[in-house]
């Protein structure tokens, strides 16, 4: 089977974390935000979509990544790691620091062009997820979920948690699609790759 490859995606670098709003970058150009709840696979997703094994920081300790952490594919294209959380074991006023950045970057970034929103297909649609479309409703932002660990299910069952996702994502009033994905096998790696790139205004899909 081909090999699917963005080299624009494989080029994409950390440039800064920002722990405030007044610390976020130029707000120009196009970026695509990724979000996830602990143990969703959100920075698995991030590296097995630009091709890249340790870009995004896995850890086994939820909650461990509290800043928005910016990755530039050039000067003008960015993929954005939110923070997750979910049942990290954090204060609350870690907690309500995060709500704040968050709430404020949604509604503050101009160059947000869509979010990739990162459940586990088997616990999805938990409160993160529901307040992350919340906020991308608000704003009027676009939504690709992605249902991860996919593998993790038979095809039927995981075929039955997508419909499951597709009748409850009806409830906001926002542009969305939901997809199967597994970072273990690349399942359903096609269509997240068509997506950001229309998002980020790329050139379309190569394979070897």
């Amino acid at each position: 089977m081909a090999e699917l490859r963005h080299p624009a995606l494989r080029r994409a670098f950390f440039t800064m974390a920002a722990n405030a709003i007044s610390q976020l970058p130029a707000d120009n150009g196009l970026e695509v935000g990724f979000a996830g709840r602990s143990n969703a696979g959100k920075s698995s997703a991030v590296n097995t979509i630009t091709g890249q094994n340790s870009l995004a920081r896995t850890s086994k300790t939820p909650g461990r990544t509290q800043q928005i952490i910016f990755f530039s594919l050039d000067e003008q294209r960015r993929l954005v790691d939110l923070p997750g959380y979910g049942f990290a074991k954090v204060p609350f006023e870690v907690k309500d620091h995060w709500r704040n950045l968050m709430e404020g970057y949604f509604r503050q970034r101009a160059s947000l062009k869509g979010l990739v929103l990162v459940m586990d297909v088997r616990h999805a649609m938990r409160d993160y997820d529901q307040i992350m479309l919340d906020w991308c409703e608000a704003t009027k932002t676009p939504v690709h979920v992605l249902l991860t660990k996919s593998d993790k299910l038979s095809r039927g069952a995981a075929s039955n948690e997508l419909q499951k996702v597709r009748k409850e994502l009806q409830k906001w009033k926002v542009d969305h699609e939901v997809q199967l994905f597994s970072s273990l096998n690349a399942v359903g790696l096609e269509p997240v790759l068509a997506k950001l790139c229309t998002w980020l205004d790329l050139p379309p899909l190569e394979t070897t």
